[in-house]
Protein backbone atom coordinates (compact mmCIF):
# COMPACT_ATOMS: atom_id res chain seq x y z
CA UNK A 1 0.00 0.00 0.00
CA UNK A 2 1.07 3.03 -1.01
CA UNK A 3 1.08 6.92 0.80
CA UNK A 4 -0.66 9.80 -1.71
CA UNK A 5 0.37 13.64 -1.58
CA UNK A 6 -2.91 14.36 0.26
CA UNK A 7 -1.55 14.57 4.16
CA UNK A 8 -5.38 14.20 5.40
CA UNK A 9 -5.87 10.68 3.30
CA UNK A 10 -2.33 9.33 5.05
CA UNK A 11 -3.83 10.65 8.58
CA UNK A 12 -6.72 9.02 7.60
CA UNK A 13 -5.25 5.66 6.68
CA UNK A 14 -2.55 5.88 9.76
CA UNK A 15 -5.88 5.71 11.50
CA UNK A 16 -7.08 2.95 10.01
CA UNK A 17 -3.36 0.96 10.51
CA UNK A 18 -3.02 2.20 13.98
CA UNK A 19 -4.85 2.41 17.61
CA UNK A 20 -4.00 5.37 17.81
CA UNK A 21 -5.86 7.50 20.70
CA UNK A 22 -6.80 3.64 22.26
CA UNK A 23 -2.72 2.49 22.85
CA UNK A 24 -1.26 5.46 24.87
CA UNK A 25 2.26 4.43 23.91
CA UNK A 26 1.60 5.67 20.69
CA UNK A 27 2.41 9.27 20.09
CA UNK A 28 0.93 11.45 17.21
CA UNK A 29 1.19 14.67 16.59
CA UNK A 30 0.35 17.58 13.87
CA UNK A 31 3.21 20.06 13.30
CA UNK A 32 3.80 23.04 10.72
CA UNK A 33 7.36 23.33 8.87
CA UNK A 34 6.93 27.08 8.27
CA UNK A 35 3.38 26.96 6.32
CA UNK A 36 3.70 23.26 5.56
CA UNK A 37 1.48 21.00 7.50
CA UNK A 38 2.81 17.86 8.44
CA UNK A 39 2.39 14.57 11.06
CA UNK A 40 4.67 13.31 13.39
CA UNK A 41 4.52 9.26 15.14
CA UNK A 42 6.57 7.29 17.53
CA UNK A 43 6.08 4.87 20.31
CA UNK A 44 6.51 6.82 23.44
CA UNK A 45 9.87 5.32 25.37
CA UNK A 46 11.57 3.97 22.28
CA UNK A 47 12.81 7.32 20.83
CA UNK A 48 15.65 9.82 22.10
CA UNK A 49 12.60 12.35 23.21
CA UNK A 50 15.22 15.18 23.81
CA UNK A 51 16.23 14.55 20.38
CA UNK A 52 12.88 14.84 18.75
CA UNK A 53 12.11 18.03 20.73
CA UNK A 54 14.80 19.68 19.66
CA UNK A 55 14.52 18.50 16.38
CA UNK A 56 10.78 19.58 16.32
CA UNK A 57 11.51 22.98 17.99
CA UNK A 58 14.58 23.79 15.35
CA UNK A 59 12.04 22.66 12.35
CA UNK A 60 9.43 25.04 13.60
CA UNK A 61 11.55 27.73 14.65
CA UNK A 62 10.93 30.36 12.07
CA UNK A 63 14.27 31.60 11.55
CA UNK A 64 15.27 28.18 11.18
CA UNK A 65 12.22 27.75 7.86
CA UNK A 66 12.12 30.80 6.43
CA UNK A 67 11.65 29.33 2.78
CA UNK A 68 7.97 29.17 4.48
CA UNK A 69 7.10 26.39 2.66
CA UNK A 70 8.43 22.47 1.65
CA UNK A 71 9.17 22.13 -2.32
CA UNK A 72 11.86 19.58 -2.14
CA UNK A 73 11.25 17.07 0.57
CA UNK A 74 14.61 15.41 0.39
CA UNK A 75 16.29 19.01 0.16
CA UNK A 76 14.22 19.92 3.07
CA UNK A 77 15.68 17.31 4.56
CA UNK A 78 19.15 17.21 3.58
CA UNK A 79 19.39 20.73 5.48
CA UNK A 80 17.15 20.97 7.80
CA UNK A 81 17.26 17.84 9.84
CA UNK A 82 20.56 17.58 10.45
CA UNK A 83 20.52 14.03 12.34
CA UNK A 84 22.74 11.04 10.94
CA UNK A 85 20.15 8.43 10.44
CA UNK A 86 17.28 9.44 8.18
CA UNK A 87 15.55 7.62 5.25
CA UNK A 88 12.54 7.54 3.38
CA UNK A 89 10.01 5.03 2.42
CA UNK A 90 6.22 5.52 0.22
CA UNK A 91 4.75 1.72 1.55
CA UNK A 92 2.66 1.93 4.18
CA UNK A 93 4.03 -1.56 5.60
CA UNK A 94 7.85 -0.41 5.77
CA UNK A 95 6.59 2.57 7.86
CA UNK A 96 4.47 0.27 10.08
CA UNK A 97 7.64 -2.05 10.30
CA UNK A 98 9.75 0.79 10.84
CA UNK A 99 7.74 2.84 13.86
CA UNK A 100 6.99 -0.74 15.74
CA UNK A 101 10.96 -1.34 15.78
CA UNK A 102 11.59 2.74 17.15
CA UNK A 103 12.47 4.91 15.00
CA UNK A 104 10.16 7.65 14.39
CA UNK A 105 8.16 8.65 11.37
CA UNK A 106 7.08 11.76 9.68
CA UNK A 107 4.44 12.62 7.12
CA UNK A 108 4.44 15.72 5.14
CA UNK A 109 1.69 17.39 3.45
CA UNK A 110 2.25 17.51 -1.23
CA UNK A 111 4.70 14.37 -0.68
CA UNK A 112 3.59 10.92 -1.11
CA UNK A 113 6.76 9.96 0.74
CA UNK A 114 7.80 9.07 4.46
CA UNK A 115 10.57 10.75 6.81
CA UNK A 116 11.84 7.50 8.71
CA UNK A 117 14.22 9.04 11.31
CA UNK A 118 15.77 6.26 13.20
CA UNK A 119 16.09 7.92 16.94
CA UNK A 120 15.23 4.82 18.17
CA UNK A 121 16.39 4.27 22.33
CA UNK A 122 15.80 0.81 23.83
CA UNK A 123 15.57 -0.09 27.37
CA UNK A 124 18.31 -1.95 28.38
CA UNK A 125 20.28 -3.85 31.08
CA UNK A 126 23.78 -3.08 31.96
CA UNK A 127 26.60 -5.40 29.96
CA UNK A 128 27.88 -7.63 32.36
CA UNK A 129 29.43 -11.14 32.24
CA UNK A 130 26.67 -14.06 31.70
CA UNK A 131 26.61 -16.22 34.86
CA UNK A 132 26.41 -19.33 33.09
CA UNK A 133 29.86 -18.55 31.16
CA UNK A 134 32.16 -16.70 34.00
CA UNK A 135 35.71 -17.20 33.59
CA UNK A 136 38.42 -16.10 36.37
CA UNK A 137 40.45 -13.83 33.74
CA UNK A 138 39.38 -12.42 31.02
CA UNK A 139 36.37 -9.95 29.68
CA UNK A 140 33.77 -9.90 31.67
CA UNK A 141 31.15 -8.33 28.99
CA UNK A 142 28.36 -10.41 27.81
CA UNK A 143 25.23 -9.85 25.22
CA UNK A 144 22.40 -8.58 25.71
CA UNK A 145 18.89 -8.14 24.34
CA UNK A 146 19.56 -5.46 22.24
CA UNK A 147 20.83 -6.36 18.59
CA UNK A 148 22.30 -3.08 18.22
CA UNK A 149 24.42 -3.03 21.55
CA UNK A 150 25.61 -7.17 20.37
CA UNK A 151 26.52 -6.26 16.55
CA UNK A 152 28.39 -3.37 18.34
CA UNK A 153 30.26 -5.77 20.86
CA UNK A 154 31.40 -8.31 18.03
CA UNK A 155 32.67 -5.23 15.80
CA UNK A 156 34.79 -3.98 18.78
CA UNK A 157 36.58 -6.79 18.55
CA UNK A 158 36.92 -7.67 14.87
CA UNK A 159 37.46 -4.35 13.16
CA UNK A 160 37.76 -6.24 9.42
CA UNK A 161 35.98 -4.19 6.52
CA UNK A 162 35.14 -8.55 5.20
CA UNK A 163 32.72 -8.42 9.21
CA UNK A 164 29.13 -8.56 7.63
CA UNK A 165 25.84 -8.60 9.42
CA UNK A 166 22.89 -8.87 7.40
CA UNK A 167 19.58 -8.49 8.88
CA UNK A 168 15.90 -9.88 8.41
CA UNK A 169 12.76 -10.44 9.95
CA UNK A 170 10.77 -13.78 11.08
CA UNK A 171 7.39 -13.81 12.66
CA UNK A 172 4.29 -12.33 10.96
CA UNK A 173 2.92 -11.21 14.05
CA UNK A 174 6.16 -10.42 16.36
CA UNK A 175 8.31 -9.45 12.88
CA UNK A 176 11.73 -9.92 14.99
CA UNK A 177 14.94 -8.87 13.38
CA UNK A 178 17.50 -11.37 13.27
CA UNK A 179 21.12 -10.70 12.16
CA UNK A 180 23.75 -13.10 10.29
CA UNK A 181 27.29 -12.64 11.16
CA UNK A 182 30.07 -13.50 9.17
CA UNK A 183 33.27 -12.69 7.71
CA UNK A 184 32.78 -12.60 3.90
CA UNK A 185 36.78 -14.48 3.12
CA UNK A 186 36.05 -16.98 5.62
CA UNK A 187 32.83 -18.24 5.78
CA UNK A 188 31.33 -21.05 3.05
CA UNK A 189 28.91 -19.50 0.80
CA UNK A 190 26.82 -22.63 0.23
CA UNK A 191 26.36 -22.72 3.81
CA UNK A 192 25.54 -18.95 4.00
CA UNK A 193 23.24 -19.47 1.07
CA UNK A 194 21.24 -22.35 3.38
CA UNK A 195 21.27 -20.23 6.05
CA UNK A 196 19.64 -17.51 4.16
CA UNK A 197 17.35 -19.64 2.49
CA UNK A 198 16.22 -21.50 5.82
CA UNK A 199 15.48 -18.04 7.31
CA UNK A 200 13.35 -16.68 4.37
CA UNK A 201 11.16 -19.99 4.60
CA UNK A 202 10.48 -19.83 8.11
CA UNK A 203 6.68 -19.44 8.42
CA UNK A 204 6.08 -18.76 11.90
CA UNK A 205 3.93 -15.89 13.89
CA UNK A 206 6.55 -14.92 16.31
CA UNK A 207 9.60 -16.21 17.82
CA UNK A 208 8.03 -16.53 21.50
CA UNK A 209 11.30 -17.96 23.30
CA UNK A 210 13.92 -15.48 21.15
CA UNK A 211 16.93 -17.27 19.93
CA UNK A 212 15.99 -21.07 21.34
CA UNK A 213 12.58 -20.93 19.32
CA UNK A 214 14.86 -19.97 16.07
CA UNK A 215 17.16 -22.79 17.28
CA UNK A 216 14.20 -25.20 17.23
CA UNK A 217 12.87 -23.85 14.24
CA UNK A 218 16.02 -24.12 12.06
CA UNK A 219 16.78 -27.74 13.43
CA UNK A 220 14.09 -30.08 13.86
CA UNK A 221 15.20 -33.01 16.25
CA UNK A 222 13.11 -36.49 17.46
CA UNK A 223 12.21 -36.96 20.78
CA UNK A 224 15.41 -39.28 21.53
CA UNK A 225 17.76 -37.09 20.13
CA UNK A 226 18.27 -34.84 23.47
CA UNK A 227 21.98 -33.34 22.34
CA UNK A 228 21.99 -29.84 21.38
CA UNK A 229 22.02 -29.27 17.52
CA UNK A 230 23.10 -25.60 17.81
CA UNK A 231 25.99 -24.10 20.33
CA UNK A 232 24.45 -20.92 22.35
CA UNK A 233 27.12 -18.50 23.91
CA UNK A 234 26.55 -15.36 25.78
CA UNK A 235 30.01 -14.26 25.46
CA UNK A 236 31.36 -11.64 22.51
CA UNK A 237 35.04 -13.22 22.93
CA UNK A 238 33.87 -16.86 22.04
CA UNK A 239 31.15 -15.54 19.93
CA UNK A 240 34.42 -13.62 17.95
CA UNK A 241 36.37 -16.83 17.69
CA UNK A 242 34.48 -19.00 15.89
CA UNK A 243 33.49 -16.09 13.44
CA UNK A 244 37.81 -16.33 12.76
CA UNK A 245 36.93 -20.18 12.33
CA UNK A 246 34.77 -19.46 9.49
CA UNK A 247 31.37 -20.17 11.40
CA UNK A 248 28.29 -17.83 11.00
CA UNK A 249 26.32 -15.94 13.62
CA UNK A 250 23.01 -15.70 14.21
CA UNK A 251 22.36 -12.88 16.48
CA UNK A 252 18.23 -12.44 17.59
CA UNK A 253 16.77 -8.70 19.18
CA UNK A 254 15.78 -9.86 22.91
CA UNK A 255 18.09 -12.43 23.24
CA UNK A 256 21.58 -11.85 24.84
CA UNK A 257 23.04 -14.77 22.97
CA UNK A 258 24.46 -15.92 19.92
CA UNK A 259 23.94 -19.40 17.53
CA UNK A 260 27.09 -20.50 16.05
CA UNK A 261 26.49 -22.93 12.86
CA UNK A 262 27.65 -25.00 11.89
CA UNK A 263 28.15 -27.34 15.07
CA UNK A 264 30.11 -30.37 16.38
CA UNK A 265 29.48 -32.23 19.55
CA UNK A 266 33.50 -31.41 20.37
CA UNK A 267 32.44 -27.45 20.68
CA UNK A 268 30.51 -28.64 23.80
CA UNK A 269 33.57 -29.75 25.38
CA UNK A 270 35.53 -26.32 24.68
CA UNK A 271 35.34 -23.01 27.32
CA UNK A 272 36.89 -19.56 26.96
CA UNK A 273 38.45 -20.55 30.57
CA UNK A 274 41.29 -22.84 28.61
CA UNK A 275 41.87 -19.77 26.52
CA UNK A 276 42.70 -17.27 29.67
CA UNK A 277 45.58 -19.79 31.21
CA UNK A 278 48.65 -21.28 29.44
CA UNK A 279 48.57 -23.93 27.10
CA UNK A 280 49.95 -26.83 29.45
CA UNK A 281 47.27 -25.59 32.19
CA UNK A 282 44.23 -25.40 29.15
CA UNK A 283 45.33 -28.60 28.00
CA UNK A 284 44.93 -29.94 31.56
CA UNK A 285 41.42 -29.03 32.14
CA UNK A 286 40.38 -29.53 29.05
CA UNK A 287 41.03 -32.94 29.22
CA UNK A 288 39.52 -32.82 32.70
CA UNK A 289 36.07 -31.95 30.92
CA UNK A 290 36.75 -34.54 28.95
CA UNK A 291 36.78 -37.22 31.02
CA UNK A 292 34.34 -35.77 33.45
CA UNK A 293 31.94 -36.20 30.49
CA UNK A 294 32.66 -39.93 30.54
CA UNK A 295 31.78 -39.65 34.56
CA UNK A 296 29.09 -37.87 34.12
CA UNK A 297 27.05 -40.67 31.98
CA UNK A 298 28.97 -43.70 33.11
CA UNK A 299 29.66 -43.40 37.11
CA UNK A 300 26.08 -44.13 38.16
CA UNK A 301 24.85 -46.45 36.02
CA UNK A 302 28.33 -48.46 36.41
CA UNK A 303 28.26 -48.22 40.23
CA UNK A 304 24.50 -49.83 39.87
CA UNK A 305 25.89 -52.27 37.58
CA UNK A 306 28.70 -53.54 39.86
CA UNK A 307 26.85 -53.22 42.94
CA UNK A 308 23.45 -55.11 42.16
CA UNK A 309 25.11 -57.67 39.80
CA UNK A 310 28.60 -58.15 41.20
CA UNK A 311 28.46 -57.28 44.62
CA UNK A 312 31.30 -59.59 45.89
CA UNK A 313 33.48 -57.43 43.08
CA UNK A 314 32.30 -54.65 44.42
CA UNK A 315 32.70 -55.27 47.83
CA UNK A 316 36.33 -56.71 47.09
CA UNK A 317 37.71 -53.46 45.54
CA UNK A 318 35.77 -50.92 48.18
CA UNK A 319 32.86 -49.72 45.57
CA UNK A 320 30.25 -50.99 48.52
CA UNK A 321 30.58 -51.28 52.26
CA UNK A 322 27.13 -52.42 52.58
CA UNK A 323 26.79 -56.10 51.37
CA UNK A 324 22.87 -56.06 52.87
CA UNK A 325 21.47 -54.19 50.06
CA UNK A 326 19.86 -55.62 47.83
CA UNK A 327 19.27 -55.01 44.05
CA UNK A 328 15.73 -53.84 43.95
CA UNK A 329 16.76 -51.31 47.13
CA UNK A 330 19.99 -50.14 45.28
CA UNK A 331 18.40 -49.55 41.98
CA UNK A 332 15.43 -47.45 43.71
CA UNK A 333 18.43 -45.57 45.92
CA UNK A 334 19.96 -44.67 42.52
CA UNK A 335 17.07 -43.37 41.10
CA UNK A 336 15.92 -41.43 43.83
CA UNK A 337 18.94 -39.91 44.68
CA UNK A 338 19.67 -38.87 41.14
CA UNK A 339 16.00 -37.35 41.00
CA UNK A 340 16.89 -35.58 43.93
CA UNK A 341 19.81 -33.88 42.94
CA UNK A 342 18.33 -32.24 40.17
CA UNK A 343 15.49 -31.07 42.22
CA UNK A 344 18.00 -29.26 44.49
CA UNK A 345 19.89 -28.11 41.47
CA UNK A 346 16.81 -26.23 39.73
CA UNK A 347 15.26 -25.08 43.13
CA UNK A 348 18.29 -23.48 43.28
CA UNK A 349 18.78 -22.01 40.06
CA UNK A 350 15.51 -20.61 39.91
CA UNK A 351 15.21 -19.09 43.55
CA UNK A 352 16.19 -16.05 44.67
CA UNK A 353 20.33 -15.77 44.79
CA UNK A 354 20.24 -14.80 48.84
CA UNK A 355 18.63 -18.25 49.49
CA UNK A 356 19.91 -20.78 46.40
CA UNK A 357 23.10 -21.00 48.10
CA UNK A 358 22.11 -22.04 51.71
CA UNK A 359 19.02 -23.25 50.45
CA UNK A 360 21.32 -26.11 48.12
CA UNK A 361 23.90 -26.85 50.90
CA UNK A 362 21.86 -27.28 54.01
CA UNK A 363 19.18 -29.05 52.47
CA UNK A 364 21.16 -31.69 50.68
CA UNK A 365 23.03 -32.18 54.34
CA UNK A 366 19.66 -32.50 56.06
CA UNK A 367 17.79 -34.46 53.66
CA UNK A 368 21.10 -36.65 53.08
CA UNK A 369 21.53 -37.30 56.40
CA UNK A 370 17.79 -38.53 56.74
CA UNK A 371 17.83 -40.23 54.33
CA UNK A 372 20.39 -42.62 55.28
CA UNK A 373 18.53 -42.61 58.54
CA UNK A 374 15.67 -43.63 57.32
CA UNK A 375 17.40 -46.17 54.70
CA UNK A 376 15.91 -44.71 51.87
CA UNK A 377 19.74 -44.13 50.37
CA UNK A 378 22.90 -45.04 51.40
CA UNK A 379 26.11 -43.11 51.86
CA UNK A 380 27.97 -45.12 48.76
CA UNK A 381 24.99 -43.90 46.42
CA UNK A 382 24.95 -40.00 47.78
CA UNK A 383 29.11 -40.18 47.66
CA UNK A 384 28.79 -41.34 44.21
CA UNK A 385 25.88 -39.36 42.90
CA UNK A 386 27.69 -35.92 44.57
CA UNK A 387 30.69 -37.01 42.53
CA UNK A 388 28.09 -37.21 39.26
CA UNK A 389 26.68 -33.76 40.02
CA UNK A 390 30.13 -31.85 40.32
CA UNK A 391 31.10 -33.58 37.15
CA UNK A 392 27.56 -32.46 35.38
CA UNK A 393 28.37 -28.66 36.71
CA UNK A 394 31.77 -28.93 35.24
CA UNK A 395 30.56 -28.87 31.85
CA UNK A 396 30.26 -25.49 29.93
CA UNK A 397 27.32 -26.11 28.37
CA UNK A 398 24.12 -26.41 30.51
CA UNK A 399 22.30 -27.38 27.18
CA UNK A 400 25.03 -30.43 27.17
CA UNK A 401 25.26 -31.38 30.25
CA UNK A 402 20.98 -31.85 30.45
CA UNK A 403 21.26 -33.92 27.56
CA UNK A 404 23.95 -35.86 29.52
CA UNK A 405 21.82 -36.12 32.47
CA UNK A 406 18.90 -37.61 30.25
CA UNK A 407 21.22 -40.22 28.88
CA UNK A 408 22.23 -40.67 32.66
CA UNK A 409 19.05 -41.90 33.49
CA UNK A 410 18.21 -44.05 30.51
CA UNK A 411 21.30 -46.21 31.32
CA UNK A 412 20.08 -46.16 35.37
CA UNK A 413 16.65 -47.26 33.89
CA UNK A 414 18.09 -50.04 31.77
CA UNK A 415 20.41 -51.12 33.82
CA UNK A 416 18.92 -51.64 36.78
CA UNK A 417 15.85 -53.48 34.93
CA UNK A 418 18.41 -55.73 32.48
CA UNK A 419 21.37 -55.79 34.21
CA UNK A 420 24.59 -56.23 32.22
CA UNK A 421 22.43 -56.79 28.64
CA UNK A 422 20.99 -53.85 29.85
CA UNK A 423 24.08 -51.20 30.60
CA UNK A 424 25.67 -52.49 26.98
CA UNK A 425 22.32 -51.73 25.24
CA UNK A 426 21.75 -49.18 27.00
CA UNK A 427 24.82 -47.75 25.89
CA UNK A 428 24.85 -48.91 22.11
CA UNK A 429 21.44 -47.10 21.84
CA UNK A 430 22.82 -43.66 23.65
CA UNK A 431 25.85 -43.87 20.87
CA UNK A 432 23.25 -44.27 18.05
CA UNK A 433 21.38 -41.40 19.56
CA UNK A 434 24.14 -39.17 19.42
CA UNK A 435 25.63 -40.38 16.43
CA UNK A 436 22.04 -39.67 14.67
CA UNK A 437 21.92 -36.08 16.25
CA UNK A 438 20.56 -33.87 13.33
CA UNK A 439 22.37 -30.75 12.62
CA UNK A 440 22.15 -28.05 10.39
CA UNK A 441 22.74 -28.42 6.39
CA UNK A 442 23.50 -31.74 7.48
CA UNK A 443 27.11 -31.16 8.35
CA UNK A 444 28.81 -33.77 10.18
CA UNK A 445 28.17 -34.00 14.25
CA UNK A 446 31.18 -35.83 15.01
CA UNK A 447 33.46 -33.69 12.59
CA UNK A 448 36.77 -34.22 13.25
CA UNK A 449 36.59 -37.54 14.26
CA UNK A 450 34.03 -38.02 10.78
CA UNK A 451 35.23 -36.71 8.12
CA UNK A 452 38.95 -37.16 9.85
CA UNK A 453 40.84 -34.41 10.17
CA UNK A 454 43.60 -34.99 12.25
CA UNK A 455 45.43 -31.33 13.10
CA UNK A 456 41.67 -29.88 14.11
CA UNK A 457 41.57 -33.16 16.13
CA UNK A 458 44.56 -32.13 17.86
CA UNK A 459 44.08 -28.49 18.49
CA UNK A 460 40.64 -30.18 20.19
CA UNK A 461 41.89 -32.18 22.56
CA UNK A 462 45.17 -30.62 23.47
CA UNK A 463 45.13 -26.02 23.46
CA UNK A 464 47.70 -25.05 21.39
CA UNK A 465 49.97 -22.04 21.93
CA UNK A 466 47.96 -19.48 19.76
CA UNK A 467 50.83 -18.58 16.91
CA UNK A 468 50.25 -22.55 15.74
CA UNK A 469 46.63 -22.77 16.20
CA UNK A 470 45.07 -19.69 14.16
CA UNK A 471 42.22 -21.49 12.09
CA UNK A 472 43.75 -20.77 8.53
CA UNK A 473 45.83 -23.66 9.25
CA UNK A 474 43.92 -25.53 11.03
CA UNK A 475 39.75 -25.42 10.42
CA UNK A 476 39.00 -27.35 7.12
CA UNK A 477 37.08 -30.15 5.43
CA UNK A 478 38.37 -32.90 2.95
CA UNK A 479 41.66 -30.94 2.38
CA UNK A 480 39.56 -27.88 0.45
CA UNK A 481 39.78 -24.47 1.21
CA UNK A 482 36.57 -24.40 3.04
CA UNK A 483 35.98 -23.61 6.64
CA UNK A 484 33.84 -24.95 8.84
Amino acid sequence: MKLCKNLEENIQQANELLPIGLSFDLIARELYLGETKAYFLAINGMCKSDLIQQLFSDLQNPLYTKDGTVNDLRQFTAAKIGYSQVTFTDNWDTILHSLLSGPSVLLVDGFAEAVVIDARNYPTRGIEEPDTEKVTRGSRDGFVETLLFNTNLIRRRIRSPELTFEICSIGSISQTDVSLAYLGHLVNQSLLKEIRHALGSLSVTSLTMGAKSLEELLVKKRWYNPLPSIQITERPDVACSYLAEGHILILVDNSPTALILPCTIFQFTQSPEDYYKSPSVGTYFRLVRLGCILASLLLLPFFLLLTTHFPEFSLNIGLLASPDIGPVRMFFFVLAVEFALDLFKYSAAHSSSRFSGSLSVIGGLIIGDIAIEMNWASVEVIFYAAITLLTTLSLSSIEFGDAIRIYRIFLIAATGLFGLWGFLGGLFLVLLSAATTPTFAHMSYFWPLFPWNGTALKTLLFRSPTFLAQPSNVWKRHGKKHHI
